[in-house]
């Protein structure tokens, strides 16, 4: 007989960077949270061709999935000049997949609304969920919580599905008063007409982004006992506001984001919560040296808290967690963006706290730019980061709570610059590991 799971998306980090780097890797627009960004277009000095094309096979092997075979393929500016398409097919054993993606399609040719789709379907030997089992009273410490311990957790085969639909409407006041895009020329990966950045001001200067996004996850687990089960189907409202000088890579300037989500109990979505975060990044040019011809200090906050989270108590000291999002969703930490260092969606609450700080070297020295076989690669430069992050969930917004007994992790990240798209190549350490991400965008 089947369960019902309050579940969504629920996965190792193996797979987790299967289902993710294969999209950001082939498609090669996948975005850190917020998702959303500034609408632009950039001009390579390097290279005026207005449309990008690759189809790129691949393999490679681990442990829990085995070995995989697939293939990606991305485009920009078959249609529209901001448009980007992608795909990949993937399989091996017992994993297979596939995934899709379009972004920033202007609506019906539209000044200001632009329209982004992804997704992916997958079958995985081995997942795993840092939560509780569903039905009954949680254990102490609960799973996924401040305190858990790293081998509590839920694993089995099963599936993966998820997709999102995203509609984001440009503000018409600050930078994008007049055009909804910004058009950026890079020399070297670098901005040709690099400007001090102005002032924060939302109604004069900067790119204000209402963003509107309904997502779905899909998780099954199987296993000898049977079978469990769940879904989410949400909505967010955010706006973004974005007063950097170049979105995909900034050196000055800041960024904030403001979002609200709700997921009723509708279709497969058994409990109905909210939630509410704010995102804060501010940049420092340090301007260069005699071996980085950019150097940037990029700090990072965000802050979640969970309104509907509700826990129920009995006589003996048993507590029940209602009206909560799944693990995967909300006050989470872990994983690709937040706390690199421990395992995807390692630490789930009502709240969450965060703060990061890096420090990103753009080389001056690029070791392919004189090989010829590699020009389709399009890289303008290479990046040396190191970082630091902490942070902590917690079953309160209480401030004493929130800022005790964090979480930290360190780390080293090797970045590039292709075709005006950000590729990192993560390493973090932390007291329950190290970790290896690799992904597409600066994490914020």
């Amino acid at each position: 007989m089947n369960k019902v799971f309050n579940y969504g998306l629920a996965s190792t980090c193996i797979s987790v960077f299967v289902t993710c780097t294969l999209l950001a890797v082939f498609i090669g627009n996948v975005q850190a949270k917020p998702p959303g960004q500034v609408k632009y277009s950039v001009e390579r000095q390097e290279n005026t061709k207005m449309r990008e094309s690759l189809v790129l096979p691949f393999v490679f092997s681990t442990d829990d999935l085995g070995t995989v075979f697939g293939v990606g393929a991305m485009a920009t500016g078959l249609y529209q000049k901001q448009m980007t398409v992608g795909g990949t097919v993937y399989g091996g054993g017992d994993t297979k997949g596939f995934g899709y993606g379009l972004w920033d399609y202007r609506v019906f040719d539209s000044e200001r609304f632009f329209l982004s789709s992804v997704g992916m379907m997958g079958e995985f030997p081995l997942l795993r969920a840092y939560a509780p089992l569903p039905g009954g009273f949680d254990q102490t410490p609960r799973p996924g919580s401040n305190d858990s311990s790293f081998d509590d957790f839920i694993q089995a085969e099963g599936s993966s599905n998820w997709w999102d639909v995203k509609l984001e409407y440009v503000l018409p006041w600050g930078s994008a008063q007049k055009h909804s895009m910004a058009r950026y020329q890079l020399e070297g990966g670098l901005l040709k007409n690099d400007e001090q950045q102005a002032d924060w001001n939302p109604f004069k200067t900067g790119t204000s982004i209402l963003i509107a996004r309904q997502f779905n996850r899909y998780q099954q687990y199987r296993d000898e006992e049977g079978e469990l089960s769940g879904a989410v189907h949400a909505l967010e409202l955010g706006l973004l506001y974005d007063n950097t000088d170049f979105p995909a890579n900034p050196s000055q300037g800041s960024s904030q984001y403001i979002a609200f989500t709700y997921n009723p109990k509708w279709l497969e979505s058994k409990e109905q919560w909210t939630f509410i975060e704010l995102e804060a990044s501010k940049y420092f040019s340090l301007g260069a040296n005699s071996f980085a011809k950019q150097n940037i200090i990029a700090l990072n906050a965000w802050a979640g808290y969970s309104p509907s989270w509700q826990v129920t108590v009995d006589d003996a000291g048993n507590s029940l967690v209602t009206n909560n999002a799944p693990f995967l969703e909300g006050a989470t930490l872990g994983g690709m963006y937040r706390m690199r260092g421990f395992r995807q969606n390692r630490f789930h609450d009502k709240a969450a706290i965060y703060a990061t700080a890096e420090y990103r070297m753009t080389l001056d020295y690029n070791p392919v730019a004189n090989i010829r076989w590699l020009n389709f690669l399009h890289l303008d430069w290479l990046q040396t980061v190191f970082y630091v992050e902490g942070g902590r969930v917690s079953p309160t917004f209480n401030r004493e709570t929130l800022f005790s007994d964090w979480k930290y992790d360190a780390g080293i990240s090797l970045r590039a610059l292709t075709a005006g798209i950000v590729v990192r190549l993560d390493f973090t350490k932390s007291k329950e590991g190290t970790s290896t991400w690799l992904m597409v965008g600066h994490p914020f």
